[in-house]
């Protein structure tokens, strides 16, 4: 049954199915930056500390160090935003399901309130109907009888 807020109703559902799928976006941003830092956590492991070498060697060995290790410090920014999203991402999929709900809560006290309108019309009808019907069996039967 189509009410005044029918519109807004199916309005909401495509809004908080929207934020639905940014959750899960965002859920799979969060899975690639915990990869990615599991993966420069062991790219980290691998690297073997020389024992002996040319200077020119330590240093390059040094550098490989800190560059894998500001990797990791990115990977851990990143991971950190993504679990800020996906905050956000809750926050407004919560919000979305409240609007939603809202509405589909006023389109059912609508629709009852037709119903119930259309209850009432339909006993009154029917009342009309029973004395229009009992109007005309009384005459009929009192002519019998005389």
């Amino acid at each position: 049954m189509k009410t005044r807020f029918s519109s807004l109703v199916a309005i909401k559902k495509d809004a908080m199915q929207k934020r639905e799928r940014e959750l899960q976006q965002a859920l799979q941003n969060q899975e690639r930056a915990k990869e990615a830092l599991r993966n420069s956590q062991q790219e980290l492991q691998k690297i073997e500390q020389p024992h002996s070498g040319s200077m020119a060697q330590l240093l390059a060995n040094r550098t490989l160090l800190s560059r894998q290790r500001e990797i990791i410090q990115h990977n851990e920014e990143w991971l950190e935003f993504t679990k800020q999203e996906l905050q956000k991402a809750k926050e407004a999929l919560k919000a979305a399901m409240i609007e939603y709900e809202k509405f589909k809560y006023l389109e059912l006290q609508e629709i009852e309130k037709v119903l119930k309108a259309q209850k009432i019309a339909e006993v009154k009808r029917l009342d009309e109907v029973a004395l229009m019907t009992f109007g005309k069996k009384e005459p009929h039967n009192k002519r019998k009888a005389s």
